[in-house]
């Protein structure tokens, strides 16, 4: 199937909410509380569905405009990026991963992030946040806070290691995902959505995920039952790149279930593809919204390379997340 008129309509969506050159509001839609004017994700996901459906910023007067713009958000203070929608260490992990996209870094220090670089004081943060109630947005911060280090370069390696041993040590061996004991009976989606950003990590270091065979189980598991709820496959938004990721990734770690993965995935594909050819972005809340339309984007750049041939770009489409982490 050619996708093509799913990247028109992205790149025509990125044009409609430009402000001026590097500056970008997030949505044209408006709703109350809304800022319709320049908006950290609108800037960031501009960058990142350029670079996605292959067409960035090449001229470097140009770039320079981004650049500036993006790092102008970044407090002096804290070294944090804030937005209303996101805990600061996803604004702050979601901005340098875009500025990485123009091999620039944030013009400050991360000096609210760099006092994680105690182990101590990592490891009081990742027990501290609420693994059994709210595990989706928590590992914003746990996730967030190893992607800004390592991309800023402020991480050693053997604070990487204590990271990923962690997360590893406390990894739910049962279900290859969240914390130990945690989950419950059930397989909570928001689990997996937030296992998610800690596997990009993982994949972006080349570390080997932890129980891939049980996480492969949970992900098949989840779509077989309808567990991950409405609206799944039917908008746009980050739930539906978190599910395939999660399987795919796992999936080049072992041989296990190969070919019901591969089913599962294009089963999902042919709805989700149809849903965004026929997304009308005018009217479409969540198309119109940048930082959600990079989140569908990443699904279809991801269910592209999970499935040769099924699916195809005149110009291939590339995950962010196999040049840095963090979306």
């Amino acid at each position: 199937m050619n996708i093509d008129p799913i990247v028109v309509k992205v790149l025509e969506t990125v044009k409609s909410h430009e402000l001026s050159t590097g500056a970008y509001a997030r949505w044209t839609i408006p709703e109350p509380g809304r800022n319709m004017g320049v908006n950290e994700y609108g800037c960031a996901d501009a960058a990142n569905l350029l670079y996605t459906v292959g067409a960035p910023v090449r001229d470097p007067a140009e770039r320079a405009k981004w650049v500036e713009t993006m790092q102008n958000m970044q407090s002096p203070d804290t070294g944090l990026f804030s937005e209303p929608t996101h805990h600061p260490f996803h604004t702050t992990a979601h901005c340098v991963a875009a500025l990485e996209l123009f091999d620039a870094l944030p013009r400050y220090e991360l000096t609210e992030m760099k006092k994680y670089l105690d182990t101590e004081k990592l490891h009081e943060l990742l027990e501290s946040l609420d693994w059994d109630h709210n595990p989706w947005p928590m590992s914003h911060r746990g996730a967030g806070l190893f992607a800004a280090l390592t991309i800023t370069r402020s991480a050693s390696l053997a604070w990487q290691n204590d990271y990923f041993q962690w997360l590893k040590e406390h990894c739910d061996p049962e279900y290859g995902m969240s914390y130990r004991g945690r989950i419950g009976a059930d397989i909570p989606a928001h689990h997996m959505c937030g296992w998610f950003h800690y596997l990009f990590n993982h994949a972006c270091a080349r570390r080997p995920i932890p129980y891939a065979e049980k996480l492969i189980d949970s992900c098949i598991e989840m779509y077989d039952r309808n567990e991950m709820g409405a609206p799944f496959g039917v908008s746009c938004g980050f739930m539906e790149i978190d599910w395939v990721f999660c399987l795919n990734r796992a999936s080049r770690q072992t041989a296990y279930r190969r070919e019901e993965i591969r089913d599962r995935l294009s089963r999902f594909a042919k709805g989700y593809v149809d849903y965004l050819l026929n997304a009308a972005p005018k009217t479409d809340k969540s198309f119109d919204d940048l930082h959600m339309l990079f989140g569908a984007m990443c699904a279809l750049s991801e269910l592209q390379t999970a499935l040769p041939g099924e699916y195809l770009s005149t110009v291939p489409l590339k995950i962010v997340l196999d040049r840095r982490p963090f979306i």
